[in-house]
C-alpha cells in the first residue's frame, strides 16, 4: 500500500511534479501559499477599487448628462427666439416698405406744393414784378376797397406762411419715420447677432460636454475591462491557492505513509528482506512480461502527438510556429501561436497540475496548468482549444493530452495560442518568458 502510494505519487508528479523527493519542502509551499493568498488580497483591493472608480465615473457622467440637457434646452429657446426676431424683421422691413410708399405720397404733396409757389410767383412776374403789398393798398379807390384788399393780402400772406410750416412739418415727419424704422430694424438684427452669438456658444459648449461624456464613456468601459482581468486573476489565484494546499495534503499524506513504512520495516527488516527480494524478483519478472505484451497491443489513439523532449518542458503540438512573444497590434502578445489543420492534439508541457479549466470570453477553451521544476514555480496556458479532456486540480504528466488544437474565443484561425509563465499567472503578464527559450520547437 505504501509503496503503491508513492509511486502513484512520483508518477503522476504529485500535484506539482516532484522530480525528486525533496524538490520542495511543505514549509517552503505553504509560504508560496500565503504569497499566493496576499496576492489574492490585493487584488481584492483592486477590484474594490474599480468598482469606487466606476460609480465615480457614473455620477460624473449623470452630472454632464444634466449639463447637456440645460444646453440643449437653452439653445431651443435661443433658436426660438432668433426665428422670432426674424419674423420681426420681416414685419419691420413689411414696415418700410409701407413707409417708402407713403414717402412717395409726401415728396408728391411737396412737390405739389411747390409748383403753387412756383406758378404765384410767376403770376408775379408776369405783372412786372414791381408790385408789392403796399402800392396793392395804397392803389385802394376807397376806404372799403382798402379794408378788402387789407383782407386779400392777409389771406395770401397767411397761406404761403402755412404752405411753407406744413413743408416744415411734413418733412421733419418724413425724416422721423425713416429714423424711427431704422432705429427699429438695426435693434432687431443687433438682438438677432446676439442671439446668434449666444446659441453658437452655447452650441460649442455641448459639443464640449458630449466630448466629456464619450471620455467618461470610454473610462468607464476601460475599468469595467480591468475589473473583468481582476475578477478573472481573483479566481485564478483562488484556484493556484487551493490547488496548493491540496498539493500540501498530499505531502503529508506521501510522508506519513513513508514514516509508517520506515517504522514497519525497521520492525520486520531482517524477515521481511528475503521475502521482499524473491517477491520483487517475481514481480519484476512479471512487470516486463506485462510491460511487453502491452508495449504491442497498444497503439496511441492520435499520432500527430509531438514526441516527448527529455528537457524540462516538451513541445505542446505539432504544427508551426507562426507568431512569438512581444508587441503585436499595439499590445503584448504574452506566448506563441502554434498553427496546425486537422485534429491536431494538445499535451501538457510538463508534469504539474491543472489549476483551471475553462471557457473565456477572450482566451476561450482555456487550460491552466502549475508546475514546479527544480523549486521554482512555472504556469502554462493552453487557449482557443476547441474541446478540453482535463478538469481544474487534475494531475497531469508530461506529454499526456490535455485536448485539441481549436479556434474558439477571441481568434482568428486554428492555432494553439501556448504562454510560459515563471512564477504565477496575472493578468498583467508579468511573468511572461519566452516559451521558445525552454522548449525546443
Amino acid at each position: 500500500m505504501i509503496a503503491l502510494s508513492t509511486a502513484i505519487t512520483l508518477g503522476l508528479g504529485s500535484m506539482f511534479t516532484i522530480q525528486h523527493a525533496d524538490a520542495e519542502s511543505i514549509k517552503e509551499m505553504q509560504e508560496k501559499t500565503k504569497k499566493i493568498e496576499e496576492q489574492q488580497s490585493g487584488v481584492k483591493l483592486d477590484i474594490n477599487r474599480a468598482d469606487q472608480d466606476i460609480n465615480k465615473l457614473q455620477n460624473q457622467q449623470e452630472t454632464v448628462e444634466q449639463q447637456i440637457h440645460r444646453l440643449e434646452l437653452a439653445i431651443n429657446d435661443s433658436t426660438q427666439k432668433i426665428a422670432e426676431k426674424g419674423i420681426q424683421i420681416e414685419e419691420t422691413k413689411e414696415e418700410i416698405e409701407a413707409l417708402k410708399a407713403e414717402i412717395i405720397v409726401l415728396k408728391d404733396r411737396i412737390a405739389k406744393r411747390n409748383e403753387l409757389l412756383k406758378e404765384r410767383a410767376v403770376s408775379l412776374q408776369e405783372s412786372g414784378g414791381n408790385v408789392s403789398y403796399l402800392e396793392v393798398l395804397l392803389g385802394s379807390s376807397s376806404f372799403s376797397d382798402f379794408i378788402g384788399r387789407v383782407g386779400a393780402v392777409t389771406t395770401i400772406v397767411e397761406a404761403d406762411q402755412e404752405i411753407l410750416k406744413q413743408h416744415e412739418i411734413d418733412k421733419k415727419d418724413l425724416e422721423d419715420k425713416q429714423k424711427s424704422v431704422e432705429t427699429k430694424l438695426n435693434n432687431l438684427e443687433s438682438m438677432r447677432a446676439e442671439l446668434e452669438n449666444m446659441k453658437s456658444q452655447l452650441t460649442a459648449q455641448k459639443g464640449q460636454k458630449d466630448k466629456l461624456m464619450a471620455q467618461l464613456e470610454e473610462k468607464e468601459d476601460d475599468a469595467h475591462e480591468l475589473k473583468m482581468n481582476l475578477k478573472e486573476e481573483e479566481e485564478n489565484l483562488a484556484a493556484q491557492a487551493s490547488a496548493m494546499k491540496e498539493a500540501i495534503n498530499l505531502e503529508k499524506n506521501r510522508l506519513a505513509e513513508l514514516e509508517a513504512a520506515r517504522k514497519k520495516a525497521a520492525a520486520e527488516e531482517k524477515k521481511r528482506a528475503a521475502e521482499a527480494a524473491a517477491a520483487a524478483a517475481k514481480q519484476s519478472a512479471a512487470s516486463a512480461k506485462s510491460s511487453s505484451g502491452s508495449s504491442s497491443s497498444n497503439t496511441p489513439a492520435v499520432t500527430s502527438a509531438p514526441p516527448v523532449s527529455s528537457g524540462q518542458f516538451t513541445r505542446p503540438s505539432a504544427g508551426r510556429v507562426t507568431s512569438q512573444i512581444g508587441s503585436r497590434w499595439n499590445k503584448f502578445h504574452a506566448g506563441i501561436d502554434i498553427a496546425q489543420s486537422g485534429t491536431v492534439p494538445v499535451v501538457a508541457a510538463a508534469d504539474g497540475v491543472v489549476i483551471r479549466s475553462y471557457l473565456s470570453s477572450s482566451y476561450g477553451n482555456c487550460i491552466m496548468v502549475s508546475h514546479s521544476i527544480g523549486g521554482q514555480t512555472y504556469t502554462t496556458v493552453y487557449a482557443h482549444l476547441s474541446s478540453r479532456n482535463v478538469g481544474s486540480g487534475q494531475v497531469v504528466a508530461k506529454g499526456q493530452q490535455i485536448g485539441i488544437m481549436g479556434n474558439t474565443g477571441h481568434s482568428f484561425g486554428q492555432h494553439l495560442h501556448f504562454e510560459l509563465h515563471k512564477g504565477a499567472w496575472n493578468v498583467s503578464k508579468t511573468n511572461a518568458v519566452n516559451p521558445l527559450n525552454y522548449v525546443s520547437m
